[in-house]
Formats: C-alpha cells, structure tokens, sequence
C-alpha cells in the first residue's frame, strides 16, 4: 500500500533511514524531481528540486497494517502521515505512473509534464457554482 507522509524540510535522508530501519523489508521510495538550471557568477550551475517539497510516497505491503502505520507517525524527521491514503490508492497510483511516464533516463520529469496541467477551461468544485465550467481568459504569475 502507498502512502503519503509529510516531512521537515530538509530531512528527508534522516526519514529514509528510520523507515529503514523500523520495516522488516526495503520500501520504495518516489518523489518526482526535476532538473533545474541557473546562472551563478557567469557559470551555469545545475541542481534538482523535489517537485512536491515536504511530501515523500512510500510502498510497503505491510502499511495495510495499522500498527506500522502509528509506528511511522513517530519516526524521526516526518511531520505526520497522511489520512486517507487506502481510500485514494488508485489516485496515488495514477498520479506515480503519469510522472514515470515523464521521466527521462536519470530520473527527473521533463519539461512535457508540466504542459498537462495547461487548460483553458476548469470547473468550481466547491461553493455555489459546482459543477460550472468557466474560461481562463488571462494568466498571471
């Protein structure tokens, strides 16, 4: 079962370690990354940023389990776990396979990924207007 949990910023390393050594077996770890690039000093200098900072996916067979889960809450460098996540499988899922699908050879998603989440049409999912299409007339920052 996958589940989601949210870490301390720049402890991540510190998390893998624990939930390594509180498992039986070796999880799977995902979280998306990409490559960025910029300017320093009139040299390009390149170095990867976690697309969904402060979140880590991780797979387990025993998270069905509820006793490893109230094991993982108390795990060094992880804020909490995210309720719901064997409700939302599929969704988990979808979303893992739809960036490995973007994926280059090292790893990080390409720049194609982000062309997905461009529309000109959304829909209000709250609030008096559910369910209503609108236009996107003009994007800012």
């Amino acid at each position: 079962m996958w589940i989601v949990i949210k870490y301390k910023s720049k402890n991540l390393n510190l998390l893998k370690e624990d939930i390594l050594k509180k498992l039986p077996s070796i999880p799977k770890f995902y979280y998306p990354k990409i490559k960025l690039q910029k300017y320093y000093n009139n040299q390009l200098k390149e170095f990867e940023k976690i697309l969904l900072e402060g979140y880590l996916l991780c797979y387990h067979k025993d998270f069905e389990n509820k006793l490893f889960l109230t094991q993982l809450k108390n795990t060094k460098g992880s804020e909490y776990v995210l309720p719901g996540s064997k409700e939302n499988q599929k969704d988990i899922i979808r979303f893992i396979d739809c960036c490995k699908s973007f994926e280059d050879n090292e790893g990080y998603l390409k720049s194609d990924f982000f062309l997905l989440f461009k529309t000109r049409y959304a829909k209000f999912l709250s609030g008096h207007f559910v369910n209503m299409m609108f236009e996107i007339i003009t994007e800012q920052k």
